[in-house]
């Protein structure tokens, strides 16, 4: 009995045994090379996004320690004084051992943060696309100056491609690695990129587990996110698949030009200014496509964002430009900057912008330059 008194006693405290939760962190760390006094600061970043110092410590024998809690897991930064740059990984509450490069701090080793993986993982995937991209570049610079445009053209339609993927790799991350605090942190990073996709990362957002959502970065982030829809809504009405609103401005006659009036198999409302300098060295190529394609279906409508308060004679500045550019297809204005009402109809924040329509009328790109406006232009009248 007494025998059998002791195995109960011990199966119920084997079963009440349960992994605590830490609630602090210890970082240990190995700074190898760094001299004895040299400070190792901790720091994150603060709303407005700057860096904000959390701790400090002083390395000893090429060692330092640092102690303290957090709520839950956040992106942090170590840095010491005289190394360039910071270590950034995941911190969370545990025994974490980082083997500070002071030569090279953001591939400084850490280990014990099961958060950080999620970082590690993303770091991995941008390196990935980054080594692609030096050798494309690498093979490019092999070529010399004898290179053939076809090859050319070759190189700049890969390395296109690439961009894309880089730009598409954090929303494909976060829809991915959904059980990661990384991917709060991300998408939180991401919230302030310009054509931030707010449909797709929503959506990412509510497929991540109850844990991330759940948690006080999870109910920041989905806060910031419900703000963004919001404004969205108010302008989904030019997302791709869209029929582009019509619109009515002076040309440089005077005369009132209607989208609907100059509509084409294929139209591209191009948004640029006679002060706009990249707007006016990406003209030549604009003429270059309008020549080849207008007598198959192209037409250009630009509408001029001039009337910046520091031009003299804003009206003259755009018809020079016009004249001066070759730019032979349709032109409206206002003359009103970026108070144009058109601008503002289109929700112009930058200029040069483009958004390329179907015979339908509908969106189907925006903002192509180069070589991809002419590849969609083509591609479009070939299917007309």
């Amino acid at each position: 009995m007494k025998k059998i008194l002791t195995v109960l006693i011990i199966g119920l405290l084997l079963s009440s045994c349960k992994k605590e939760d830490k609630t602090s962190y210890i970082i240990d760390g190995n700074a190898e090379g760094v001299h004895n006094g040299i400070r190792v600061r901790l720091a994150k970043l603060d709303e407005a996004g700057k860096q904000v110092m959390v701790d400090t410590a002083i390395v000893m024998d090429e060692k330092f320690k640092l102690e303290g809690s957090v709520e839950e897991p956040g992106v942090y930064f170590l840095l010491a004084d005289g190394s360039p740059g910071n270590a950034i990984f995941m911190l969370e509450n545990n025994n974490i051992t980082i083997d500070f490069n002071k030569e090279k701090p953001t591939e400084s080793k850490v280990t014990g943060s099961e958060s950080n993986k999620g970082y590690e993982a993303f770091q991995n995937g941008m390196m990935e696309i980054k080594n692609e991209g030096d050798a494309i570049t690498a093979e490019f610079r092999k070529l010399g100056a004898d290179v053939t445009q076809e090859k050319r053209d070759s190189i700049t339609e890969a390395m296109m491609r690439l961009r894309e993927r880089q730009s598409e790799y954090p929303l494909n991350f976060v829809k991915e690695y959904n059980d990661k605090y990384f991917s709060l942190n991300l998408i939180e990073l991401e919230t302030g990129r310009p054509n931030f996709n707010i449909v797709e990362y929503k959506k990412a957002f509510e497929n991540f587990t109850p844990q991330l959502r759940e948690s006080k970065k999870g109910q920041a982030v989905k806060e910031k996110l419900d703000q963004l829809y919001k404004a969205y809504e108010k302008l989904a009405y030019l997302e791709i698949g869209k029929v582009a609103p019509n619109f009515e401005a002076p040309s440089p006659d005077g005369k009132m030009v209607s989208l609907e009036d100059i509509k084409g198999k294929v139209t591209v409302i191009d948004f640029w200014a006679a002060w706009c300098g990249p707007c006016r060295r990406e003209n030549p190529n604009v003429v270059r496509i309008y020549e080849e394609y207008h007598d198959k279906g192209l037409e250009i409508i630009g509408v001029s964002l001039d009337g910046q308060g520091r031009q003299k004679d804003p009206k003259k500045a755009w018809v020079d430009a016009i004249e001066k550019d070759g730019l032979t297809w349709h032109h409206v204005s206002n003359l009103n900057y970026f108070n144009d009402p058109v601008a503002k109809q289109y929700n112009i924040q930058s200029i040069p912008a483009t958004y390329i329509l179907d015979a339908e009328g509908k969106i189907v790109a925006k903002n192509l330059r180069g070589k991809a406006l002419e590849n969609k232009i083509k591609e479009l009248l070939e299917q007309s």
